[in-house]
């Protein structure tokens, strides 16, 4: 079931299309990669799904009814310009945009002090927003993102000015969500993050809608004729008019070797004359990551 819907959503800018017919369905407690190149459109969707501006044409759907103007308290979203008053305390500023999506003092402070604890930033409740480091403001903006327990969290590159040890802190909370009942749409140019979070992908490019599915579903769709095939011990493949060797690694006395097969050639054919080099380990299509899938998509479409 589909908890987030756009269909058919049109806005121009004087004679500039930003979205030009653009649908994306969204399955309930999942995480939905938003993707494209600059300019693409992604933030004018993002924009019209919190009702920051409308769309021209189209129709938007939240749990399966028309989006109305009262679900944006419904909706978390974290902008890629973070929007924190510099001068205000931590805490203060918290609790004030807390209370803004509903919550009472009370609620708001103990739920604070759960995520200021855990996410380790109760020293930093006193302190003025503008002492803080660019990604200690981060994780600030987060929990604020959040702390209403929203149905759907938008998450405009949130990992933008974060450590790696803090990018993979925050990984784990977004999937924590995921696995409390949240939905989430997540916009970043980190194909690396999208493979280790994301369920589904919607690529839009020029104002259109070029490729959507299932992240798993793609990159097999996408995989072509390449292989990788495990040995055991040190074995060697030669390639030929049919097989094109496109790597070899020797591991842990373990032969990793991937390339290109022939479109002649069935998965049946190679594993039997791989069989006869080796002991094979295992036998796998070798799956082309999204970065790779990105570029190509894009670029046949340009």
């Amino acid at each position: 079931m589909a908890l987030f819907e756009a269909r058919n959503v049109t806005k121009q800018f004087g004679s500039l299309y930003a979205l030009n017919n653009v649908s994306i369905s969204v399955p309930e407690q999942s995480i939905f990669g938003l993707l494209g190149p600059n300019g693409a459109g992604k933030t004018t969707l993002i924009r019209i799904i919190n009702q920051i501006t409308g769309p021209d044409s189209g129709e938007l759907f939240l749990n399966g009814r028309k989006l109305m103007p009262e679900d944006v308290m419904s909706i978390g979203y974290l902008p890629e310009e973070r929007g924190l008053y510099k001068k205000m305390k931590v805490g203060e500023q918290a609790l004030y945009f807390a209370q803004l999506k509903g919550l009472s003092k009370a609620e708001a402070m103990r739920r604070l002090k759960y995520w200021f604890r855990k996410l380790d930033m109760i020293d930093w409740w006193g302190k003025k927003v503008e002492e803080l480091s660019k990604g200690m403001q981060q994780k600030v903006q987060f929990v604020t993102t959040i702390l209403h327990e929203p149905k759907l969290l938008i998450l405009d590159e949130p990992f933008s000015g974060f450590d790696p040890v803090n990018t993979n802190v925050i990984k784990n909370e977004i999937l924590f969500l995921r696995e409390k009942g949240a939905t989430v749409i997540l916009s970043t140019h980190n194909m690396g993050s999208v493979e280790e979070l994301c369920d589904n992908i919607a690529l839009i490019n020029k104002a259109k809608t070029i490729l959507e599915g299932r992240v798993d579903d793609i990159r097999m769709q996408w995989a072509g004729d390449e292989y990788e095939i495990v040995f055991d011990g040190d074995v060697t493949i030669n390639g030929n008019g049919d097989i094109n060797v496109l790597d070899r690694q020797f591991e842990n006395n373990r032969s990793t070797i991937r390339f290109k097969a022939g479109h002649e050639r069935n998965t049946n054919q190679i594993l039997t004359e791989a069989v006869r080099c080796g002991n094979v380990i295992s036998f796998n299509p070798a799956l082309p990551s999204m970065n790779d899938i990105f570029i190509r998509v894009v670029e046949t479409r340009n």
